[in-house]
């Protein structure tokens, strides 16, 4: 217990002080170099998958994506565990092998990825994520709440020391299940996804001062109703299977991790202000998160944060990469709309939209679902509205609009959803 408690405690430390630190792009371009250059010469060699590249820059690593860490995942953790392997440990119910521990994604994306960490990444995952949501942890008694799909041993490991009382509710199990139990439990901090927060907040059983959302994209209609039912700010919580990417500041700016994660970004789409990150974790040592593609979209934002930090401020997480829609123009040829035009376009149609998927089921073909008793007034103004956006980008569909929309609590939330794969 003493030694997980250093761990937490030096990451924690090591956050704050970085925050200080790093207090402009100079200083934390040097410090990326820096550790850049100690990955090169001291983490990577120590993995059979990099041993080939040691010779050349960062730049000339491959560049990763789930699929292909998945096929090389047991050249790529220092324990030699592929992924298959992993799979089975954890279908059998065994999280870790000695000092190795094993978790897996919610697999929304139809295919789970699978991760190996060490006990002590365990810990300083822990002491960087309280840093940047709760900074006075370490000295004040909190009751944090952590709602969301599928239970990772990585989360688990909150629930240590006299100061932090940690209760986990799945999402995956139905939040009728657990809701009542989560008001005895009284947490002054909770983190769930949007939809887990919009369903307690609609019942009034959401108290929590401190609230962040995670694990899904806070569209604006679900931070509107959240906040207008508490009264308290929401704030956003960046991170994924592969790690901690970016936290909420006291000002509501999302700010990436730059202190533990090093960022490459791609052109999301031709034209489109969103970007796709390339994440390069210097926390990982056990197995390698480096030049990993990420599936998200985000929009970046060069405007300074009143909070003073110069670690990348984002304006906000879009959505996914493979939900971005493929349509033909009139000459035939493939248009691309990202998420972001979807969903503005269906929202700023009429005020009465509540909530909404829309879901690219053919080539040509898109199936609108608005919740509830919805009027023909509004039905046909949501089909004008996107008809109108998807025109202005040369785009043709067929839009059918369906009042009721299918739910799934035990996956994530997908607003704007690209089903055809052709």
């Amino acid at each position: 217990m003493l030694r997980q408690y250093s761990s937490t405690l030096a990451a924690f430390l090591k956050a704050r002080w970085l925050a200080s630190r790093l207090d402009s792009r100079a200083a934390i371009e040097r410090y990326h170099d820096r550790q850049l250059r100690r990955l090169l010469e001291r983490r990577l060699p120590r993995l059979p998958f990099y041993q080939l590249y040691l010779l050349g820059r960062f730049d000339q690593l491959p560049i990763m994506d789930k699929a292909s860490l998945m096929a090389n995942l047991e050249h790529c953790n220092r324990g030699g565990f592929s992924a298959e392997f992993v799979r089975q440990s954890l279908a059998e119910g065994r999280d870790h092998e000695g000092d190795f521990r094993f978790g897996q994604s919610t697999g929304t994306s139809g295919n789970r990825g699978y991760y190996v960490i060490s006990e002590k990444e365990r810990f300083v995952w822990l002491g960087t994520i309280l840093a940047k949501t709760l900074p006075d942890a370490l000295w004040r008694k909190r009751r944090i709440a952590i709602a969301l799909p599928g239970m990772s041993s990585l989360y688990s490991s909150a629930n240590t020391g006299s100061r932090i009382s940690l209760a986990f509710f799945d999402t995956a199990e139905g939040m009728h299940s657990w809701e009542d139990e989560l008001v005895r439990f009284q947490p002054d901090t909770i983190v769930a996804s949007p939809k887990a927060l919009r369903y307690l907040a609609e019942r009034g059983k959401l108290s929590a001062a401190n609230i962040f959302s995670g694990a899904e994209v806070l569209d604006p209609l679900d931070r509107e109703a959240i906040e207008g039912r508490t009264g308290a700010k929401v704030r956003e919580i960046y991170m994924a299977t592969e790690g901690l990417f970016g936290v909420s500041c006291p000002h509501g700016s999302l700010h990436l991790a730059e202190d533990v994660v090093h960022f490459e970004w791609e052109e999301a789409a031709p034209g489109s202000p969103l970007k796709t990150p390339i994440v390069t974790d210097f926390t990982r040592g056990v197995q390698a998160m480096v030049r990993y593609r990420m599936n998200d979209l985000l929009e970046l934002s060069d405007e300074p944060c009143p909070c003073g930090s110069a670690f990348q401020r984002v304006t906000a997480v879009h959505g996914r990469a493979d939900d971005i829609f493929r349509l033909l123009n009139t000459a035939g040829e493939t248009v691309t709309i990202t998420p972001d035009v979807i969903r503005n376009a269906i929202i700023d149609a009429h005020p009465a939209i509540d909530d909404f998927r829309a879901v690219q089921v053919s080539r040509d073909h898109i199936q609108l679902e608005l919740l509830g008793a919805i009027s023909e007034e509004v039905m046909s103004a949501v089909e004008v509205g996107l008809m109108a956006a998807l025109t202005r980008l040369g785009a043709n569909s067929r839009i059918t609009v369906v009042s009721g929309i299918s739910q799934d609590a035990s996956k994530k939330l997908r607003r704007v959803k690209r089903e055809w794969r052709g």
